[in-house]
């Protein structure tokens, strides 16, 4: 049985939807494990203080996971093994294992340096925490948290691999496993040792997330190992290349760490509701835009690396195009249905109507920037495909720093001026409500995420010409359709209302579900009357078993 497992994860795939199909059902059954995750949290603790000190506890692991972790992201390194693989395969074992070896002792160096320095580093990275008492006990789960980024990154230099030979399973399996570890700390970590044994989860689920590639790199004996004879003017080129993008990842870390610091200063809870409502958020960048970003990525990478410029630029086209037609009418229903959503995912035991109200207003503000975060991804993988890091550097520097700037400023508005906040307030139903403040934080993120999208597509669009005006024509044939379907889906939830009791979170399941099937019903009915090429494509694409797609030849032949 774990044999016939391991054999269906370790399976090759090369069509791109049909990679971005299966890699989004995987990524669909983690995010089902992440949804349990966070209703078991919800349940346990509400939006309270103890979710506040638990989720305080990954922001310097998440930043070391950015900084150092990143130096060894697949995004930068697959164009890499992809070249040295190809000369021989002597070239890139030899390869793997310098950079390996590299990464695991400044990694471990890293860790232990955070470690040492943690009682003095988190009331100054976290100072709302500076004077609570629950001061030791974030130290502590932060300490047992620093495993989490040393795993991930081996898990991102074995996906390196793992890609390269297109086995995007094993790839999209990680998350799974992950969020299983995670689970586990809540259940069993949590009850036997606290708000550390909910980190022991962390932990475990990071090395399971690395773990789970181990079998097929071990069959194909790619596992990289410790060697001395590493050849530095490599590993230079490799840091040279992929340090703009850990600046990059370090700059959006910054800026994620500079509104948690200011939700730390707020109401109780504002931690929790911030990133309950951050992850629901990430459910459509998770299940398309990562999803196709994934599986084109090592496509785009051969074609430049064969000077196939046209067909590079089409693919792009492509992949833009299927991620606005799957992200905007998820974000439109994410809008309409945030309460249902919040409610039936995360409704129960202390996460109470008030913590509801909070959450899916600010779930509606961060989903307003889903489809940027989801182009994002896919500009930045284009970049790299490219060897050129720079762009998304300043691009993302610039986000970061508008991000930073707007929450502070949002923060400060929120207090000065009473009709800013009663509009926010009234516009997202949550007036009367405690803890509103927290609003300004997604709605900074969300204008530095638009501004990120902006940015992107224009510098894309000045080196590709012609990109815009086919991807814009999807945008604007999928943007009408989602409207309407938004405002069927509106019209339904108040006839369900009458149907079901909103007083039980089955009957809120069944009003959003039951309005948001009839959304659907027509947006598929009106993208079949406008036309819809994306429409047909996916009917294609689903009428294929894309678990038996056949491999056509290699792109490129080993030398």
């Amino acid at each position: 049985m774990v044999k016939r497992w391991f054999s269906f994860i370790g399976q090759e795939i090369r069509g791109l939807h049909e990679a971005a199909y299966l890699l989004g059902a995987f990524a669909a059954l983690s995010l089902v494990l992440a949804i349990i995750r966070d209703k078991l949290l919800a349940y346990t603790f509400g939006a309270g203080h103890a979710l506040d000190v638990y989720y305080a506890a990954f922001r310097i692991p998440d930043l070391l996971f950015a900084t150092v972790g990143s130096l060894v992201a697949a995004s930068i390194l697959l164009p890499y093994f992809i070249d040295r693989f190809e000369r021989s395969d002597e070239a890139g074992k030899a390869f793997s294992d310098g950079i390996f070896t590299v990464y695991f002792f400044l990694m471990a160096f890293s860790a232990a340096v955070v470690f040492l320095i943690a009682p003095w580093l988190v009331p100054k990275a976290i100072p709302g925490f500076a004077t609570d008492p629950a001061l030791p006990t974030l130290v502590a789960a932060m300490r047992i948290m620093l495993l989490s980024p040393f795993f991930l990154g081996l898990s991102n230099l074995y996906s390196s691999l793992t890609q390269m030979h297109h086995r995007f399973l094993v790839y999209a399996a990680s998350p799974v496993v992950y969020n299983a570890g995670i689970i586990l700390g809540v259940l069993v970590g949590y009850p036997m040792f606290g708000i550390p044994g909910l980190a022991m989860g962390v932990a475990a689920g990071a090395f399971l997330h690395m773990g789970i590639q181990l079998p097929f790199l071990l069959h194909e004996r790619l596992v990289p190992r410790f060697t001395l004879k590493i050849h530095w003017p490599d590993v230079r080129k490799v840091m040279l290349t992929t340090l703009p993008r850990t600046i990059t990842l370090s700059a959006n870390q910054l800026a994620s760490f500079a509104l948690i610091a200011l939700a730390s200063y707020m109401a109780v809870g504002s931690i929790s509701v911030f990133n309950f409502a951050f992850n629901l958020q990430s459910v459509p960048l998770t299940l398309i835009g990562a999803s196709y970003s994934s599986a084109v990525f090592p496509t785009l990478s051969r074609m430049l690396f064969k000077g196939h410029i046209a067909e590079f630029k089409a693919k792009m086209i492509a992949s833009a195009e299927h991620i606005i037609f799957w992200s905007m009418p998820l974000t439109v229903l994410f809008i309409v249905l945030r309460a249902q959503i919040v409610r039936t995912l995360l409704g129960a035991g202390k996460f109470d109507w008030a913590d509801t109200r909070l959450t899916a207003a600010m779930l509606a503000l961060f989903t307003v920037s889903t489809i940027g975060q989801s182009l994002i991804v896919l500009f930045v993988r284009s970049f790299y495909a490219e060897g050129k890091t720079a762009r998304p550097l300043l691009i993302n520097a610039i986000s970061a720093s508008i991000i930073v700037i707007s929450g502070y400023l949002l923060d400060k508005a929120f207090f000065a001026y009473p009709m800013f906040r009663w509009f926010l307030e009234d516009l997202l139903k949550v007036d009367g409500q405690v803890g509103t403040s927290v609003l300004v934080l997604a709605l900074a993120y969300t204008i530095g995420v638009i501004v990120n999208t902006f940015l992107h597509w224009w510098v894309y669009e000045r080196v590709y010409h012609g990109f815009t005006k086919p991807v814009f024509a999807t945008l604007f044939q999928t943007f009408a359709a989602s409207v309407i379907m938004g405002y069927a889906s509106y019209l339904s939830l108040r006839i369900f209302a009458a149907v079901f009791p909103l007083t039980k979170v089955w009957g809120v399941f069944l009003q959003g579900f039951c309005a948001g099937l009839i959304g659907i019903v027509v947006l598929v009915i009106t993208l079949v009357i406008l036309g819809n090429r994306q429409l047909v494509d996916v009917w294609q694409t689903l009428h294929h078993k894309v678990w038996k797609v056949s491999v056509p030849p290699a792109e490129v032949e080993h030398m």
